[in-house]
C-alpha cells in the first residue's frame, strides 16, 4: 500500500476508497469528515505557530457549530470514523487506537475519583455504538463492540461485546464483523 496520509485513511473509512486531495475537499461537505479534516490540520501543526493558532480557531468554531468536542490533543489512530455528527464528548487525554467508529452521543470522559480515576486507553478496531459512556482509567482492548446506551466504567478484553448499564461482557471473536467495515 503507497504511504497515504492520516486524512487520507481517515477518509478511506468513509468513502472506501482512496481520494486525491481534491477529492477530500469535495467531501468535506460531509460534516463528519469536515471536522476529522480540521482536527487532523491541527494535529499536524504546533499549537503556537501561526498555523496551529488558525486550525485551532477553525477547530472551535466547529467544535460548536458540529456539537463535536474532540480537541487535538487527543491520541487518535488512523482510520478515525465518525457515524454521525453531534453531541459527542472526548477526553483530550483520551487515547483511541486504530479503525474506531464512534457514533453520536457518545461520551468518553474522565472519572474523578475512585479506583479508576483517569481516562480510558481505547484499542483497535473498537465500534462505540449511539449515547454509550466509556469513563474512567480503564482499557479497552481490540476487537469490541460497545452497545449503544452501554455505560462503561471497567476494563474490556479484546474480542468482547459490552453492553448494559452496567455494562456487562461477553465473549465474543466477531465482535466487530460487520460493524467496522474498510479496515486500514
Amino acid at each position: 500500500m503507497p504511504d497515504y496520509s492520516i486524512i487520507q485513511k481517515d477518509f478511506y473509512r468513509e468513502c472506501g476508497k482512496w481520494l486525491s486531495t481534491t477529492e477530500i475537499w469535495q467531501k468535506c461537505i460531509n460534516p463528519n469528515l469536515h471536522f476529522i479534516y480540521i482536527l487532523r490540520k491541527c494535529q499536524q501543526t504546533t499549537k503556537k505557530s501561526l498555523k496551529g493558532m488558525f486550525w485551532r480557531m477553525v477547530l472551535r468554531h466547529h467544535q460548536i457549530k458540529y456539537g463535536i468536542q474532540i480537541y487535538p490533543e487527543t491520541q487518535i489512530g488512523e482510520g478515525f470514523y465518525l457515524g454521525h455528527w453531534g453531541t459527542l464528548v472526548i477526553n483530550p487525554k483520551t487515547i483511541i487506537g486504530k479503525n474506531c467508529n464512534i457514533a453520536q452521543g457518545v461520551t468518553i470522559g474522565q472519572a474523578n475519583r475512585g479506583k479508576a480515576q483517569g481516562v480510558p486507553v481505547i484499542g483497535d478496531e473498537v465500534w462505540i455504538g449511539p449515547n454509550a459512556v466509556v469513563v474512567g482509567k480503564i482499557t479497552v482492548g481490540n476487537n469490541v463492540l460497545i452497545a449503544p446506551n452501554a455505560y462503561v466504567n471497567c476494563d474490556i478484553p479484546s474480542n468482547s461485546i459490552a453492553m448494559g448499564n452496567p455494562a456487562r461482557v461477553f465473549s465474543s471473536e466477531n465482535a466487530t464483523e460487520g460493524y467496522i467495515n474498510k479496515k486500514i
